[in-house]
Formats: structure tokens, sequence, C-alpha cells
């Protein structure tokens, strides 16, 4: 049924189908260069996002910013991408966009441009949206490029995916610390040729995404009798979106703040610190995927939620050398769900990969990026180190998972 086809320009305006992987590809194995390629691009736009980020000393020293106002930068950055990712996926899975995302990596070129030149707070906000916009049409897409060049193994792919991400986004406060801190705001310009080679890359992975495209008119998608009610799936996504964005979001905006007012590290090795978490995230994501494909997604999910709680609760009374052991430690842990929770909730509504990848990378954010503006308010008027003895129990909203379904046996 899903064998690649050549397709005319008109056709690639009907729906896309790619519910499966004919069985010839699943014979033939993942795609490894197209995955590489797109993990790889992964790693340059993750690794560009994060360094918005990773230059808040910077923007708070210099502009004398509070709290809530990185938290508002860290709002716009998001909301952008949570308001637009699923918008965009719920698009492209009617109509094939196959060189949108070397198109969407402009607005992120664009918006570090502006962010190296901005010298106004509400022109930082836009430069965060700008690059946030970016954000929003690329991972969509590209989560449905990974699957159709899984070769079956799905879990596998969406973890290949996710290591190039994961790793871009620790890449972020190691090359701040190496040339934003030492050279100033304006050495952030330099980053846009990374968006242009993601530009190329990109185009071409367009060029082979275009003729795999199963494009036909469909019908109503006729549900599975022991599929999960829709209230059940409602439920779930929730549960998923929830277990894990708060707790992660809150690490990455307000850590490297936390070792400079509790133990009185500098800039730079705050980012060191936070860059340590970042890539035991990244192994973790990519250890995450095949388990799932092989034990089940749900026992991934679970150990995840379960395994990470005891660290999150004793990181906020660790010393220096114990935090750095403990963020290494709920990293590998809470990330291992990443893949699982995404081809778990593709599973859950047939067909719309593009619009569930795009409420995973867009809302999924987009909650961190309102909980980060929050925590942001609450230690203007407390503490950091209060905020984050609440962080410590943001993981256990994850027991919710209990209320996951479980899937007809052909899904998994």
């Amino acid at each position: 049924m899903n064998k690649p086809v050549v397709v005319s320009e008109e056709a690639l305006t009907e729906p896309v189908v790619v519910a499966d992987v004919a069985p010839a590809a699943k014979a033939a194995g993942p795609a490894y260069v197209v995955l590489a390629g797109i993990s790889f691009s992964h790693f340059l736009n993750d690794t560009m996002q994060s360094l918005i980020a990773s230059v808040y000393p910077i923007l708070k020293d210099t502009y004398a910013l509070d709290f809530a106002q990185i938290g508002m930068i860290t709002l716009a950055f998001q909301f952008t991408a949570s308001l637009l990712q699923p918008v965009v996926g719920h698009y492209t899975d009617k109509k094939a966009q196959p060189y949108s995302l070397a198109i969407g990596m402009a607005s992120t070129f664009f918006g570090l441009l502006l962010l190296s030149a901005a010298q106004q707070y509400l022109v930082i906000l836009v430069a965060a949206a700008l690059v946030g916009l970016g954000s929003a049409v690329f991972h969509p897409e590209s989560a449905r490029i990974a699957r159709l060049a899984s070769g079956g193994r799905y879990g596998f792919a969406q973890s290949v995916f996710q290591l190039g991400g994961s790793f871009g986004t620790s890449m972020g406060p190691v090359l701040a610390a190496l040339i934003v801190v030492p050279l100033g705001q304006g050495s952030i310009a330099w980053f846009s040729s990374i968006a242009f080679l993601a530009i190329l890359i990109l185009w071409r992975i367009g060029r082979w995404y275009a003729p795999q495209i199963k494009a036909r008119k469909m019908g109503p998608v006729q549900a599975h009798p022991d599929a999960p009610s829709s209230r059940r799936v409602a439920v779930a996504l929730l549960v998923l979106l929830f277990s894990k964005q708060l707790y992660v979001s809150s690490l990455s905006s307000y850590y490297i703040f936390y070792l400079i007012d509790r133990f009185g590290v500098s800039t730079q090795a705050a980012q060191i610190y936070l860059f340590i978490f970042l890539a035991a995230n990244a192994v973790g994501a990519f250890l995450g995927g095949p388990l799932g494909d092989r034990f089940g997604r749900k026992i991934v999910i679970w150990i995840s939620i379960l395994g990470a709680l005891p660290f999150t609760l004793a990181l906020p009374y660790a010393g220096l050398v114990a935090s750095a052991v403990l963020s290494i430690v709920i990293g590998l842990i809470i990330s291992s769900t990443t893949s699982s929770i995404i081809v778990f909730a593709q599973e859950l509504v047939p067909h719309r990969f593009g619009m569930i990848s795009g409420v995973f990378f867009g809302v999924a954010f987009g909650i961190g990026g309102l909980g980060a503006a929050v925590l942001g308010k609450l230690a203007d008027h407390t503490s950091i180190e209060f905020v984050y003895q609440v962080c410590a129990y943001l993981p256990a909203i994850g027991l919710l998972a209990v209320f996951l379904p479980k899937l007809p046996r052909h899904t998994r």
C-alpha cells in the first residue's frame, strides 16, 4: 500500500498517508542515509534553538532583566512553536510540503541575526519568536520523514532523530560558553551560518521525500474494534504532555541561575554543567526508542516516570558534585521516554502523524515555556532555590500514566 511512488504536483495536495511502512521497505531496513541527514539537521536546528536559553545570563546582565522577563523570552520562543506546530502538522497531513523544512529554516536564520543585533527587550522577544517559528515548521515534517525512513523500526528511527536534536540542545551551552560569553551578543550572528548549512541539507532531503509520499483521497478512518476510546486517547495525550516537559523546561531555563546562586560558580562553568545534563538527555533519548521497540512503550514510560522521581527529589539538597551526578542520572532516565511517548502517541492517532508530532514538539514545549514564565515570577518573589524544591515534584505528574490505554496488538 505504501510503496514509494512518483507523484504529480497536483497529487501533493491530497491527504498524506504514512501510517505504515511497506513490507519491501521493512525488509530492506531503515534508510540510514536519510535518517542520518534528518538527525544531523535536527542537531543543527536544536543547537541554534538552545542558544536562546544559553545566552540568558548575558541578556540579563546587559539589559538588567529580572527572572520574569527571562521567563517571557522563553514563552515568546516556545509560544510560536506551541501555537503553530500542530497547525503545521495538521496542514501537512493533508497537503505534502517536501521543501517546507528548508524554507522554514530561513525564519531561524533571520531570528539569529536579529537577536545578535537586538538592543531593546521587545526586539529580543521578536527574535526569539522567529527562532521558535523555525522550530514550528521543522519538527512535524521531519518526524514524518524519520518514520518514512524507519523500515518499520519506528522507535529506533525516532531515537536516531531525537539523538540529533538532544545533542544539538546540549551543544548550545558549550558554544555559548566558548563563543558568546567572551565575544558578546553580536557573535550570535555567526551561528546563522549553521542555519544556512541546514537549509542546504534539508533541501536535499526534500528531494528524497517528495517521491516517497503516498498520496490519495481517503475516506473516514475506521477504528480498530479494540482501539481505545477518543476520551481515553485525549487523557493519554495530556498525561504524556505533562509527564516530562515541565520538569525538563524548568531545569533547562534556570539550572544555570540555580548553580550560580547556590554554589557561586561562574557563568561559563554553569553552562558546562548544563551541557552535562543535556548530553545525558541525548543519550537517554537514543536508548529509549530501541528499548520501546523491544519491551513495549508503556513499560519504558513507566520506568522513566518512577525511576527519575527519587533523584529529582534529592537534587535540591545535593552539593555541587552530587548535583552534577544526579543531573546525569535524571537526564538518562527521564529522557528515555521521549521516543516512546512520540511513537505511542502516533499509534494512538493513526494517519495524523504530522499533527501529533506537532502537538508533542509544539504544545509540549509551549507548556514548558508557560511553566518557565510562571516559575520565573515565583523565583522573583521567593528564590531560585525554592523554585527547585517545587520543581522536584513535577515528574510525579507522570503517575497519571495509569490512565494510558492498552493499544491494539497490531499497533505495537
